[in-house]
């Protein structure tokens, strides 16, 4: 069971992420496509064409890497298939970096509803997200595996970050009813998510990958 456990974990969390796919992929479609996209979400401005083509590739180009992502780290991907897990990776990186830039260039051109509290972190974010695909890709072509999976760890955690932001929120409203939450997003909660939605998972993983190398470096006795 321990063997099939990743595989299982991977598969639940691709399919827990489709809802939001959707939303994403189509929300930044409409708001590129649309003559007024401030009428879309208010994340949309109906005069800045280049801030809004960013977010929209972010929401576009992100929505692929949330679901690809997990699925390009399944284990019988990676030893059935290594020319498909090879080629998709090369598409996820292009598109992991597009998220990035994507919002990076929203931000500085338009900054975040929260304001810059949130502008900072999501920026953090952005960048993290480009810096981990570029050294997922790196090792990989240096043929450096165990480097190669700890960075790609690193990437699924980030590349399902906005759908773990979402599910914060969702379980905080249900629970709480929404205290210490508002719409301009400065609330307590809404100052904390900034950070809690990746921080905590990427501190975790890290955890655990040094615990896999402590365990499979020999002993000195």
């Amino acid at each position: 069971m321990r063997r099939y456990l990743p595989t299982l974990l991977l598969l639940l969390l691709a399919l827990n992420t489709g809802w939001f796919v959707v939303y994403s992929g189509d929300l930044g479609l409409r708001g590129l496509m649309s003559q007024a996209p401030g009428e879309i979400s208010r994340v949309f401005q109906d005069d800045t064409i280049l801030a809004n083509a960013g977010i929209a590739l972010h929401m576009m180009a992100g929505a692929v890497v949330t679901f690809g992502a997990p699925l390009q780290a399944l284990p019988i991907v990676r030893r059935r298939w290594p020319g498909l897990h090879r080629r998709f990776g090369y598409v996820l990186f292009v598109l992991a970096v597009a998220t990035g830039l994507g919002g990076l260039v929203y931000i500085t051109l338009n900054g975040t509803i929260g304001g810059w509290w949130m502008s900072l972190w999501f920026a953090i974010y952005g960048a993290a997200m480009i810096w981990t695909a570029i050294n997922t890709i790196y090792y990989a072509l240096a043929k450096d595996m165990r480097r190669h999976f700890a960075w790609a760890v690193r990437l699924v955690v980030l590349a399902v970050g906005s759908w773990i932001y979402r599910m914060h929120y969702a379980i905080w409203y249900a629970t709480t009813g929404g205290i210490a939450s508002n719409k301009a997003f400065t609330g307590v909660f809404d100052q904390i998510q900034v950070v809690a939605f990746f921080v905590p998972y990427l501190l975790i993983a890290e955890i655990v990958l040094r615990w896999q190398s402590a365990r499979r470096r020999p002993s000195s006795a």
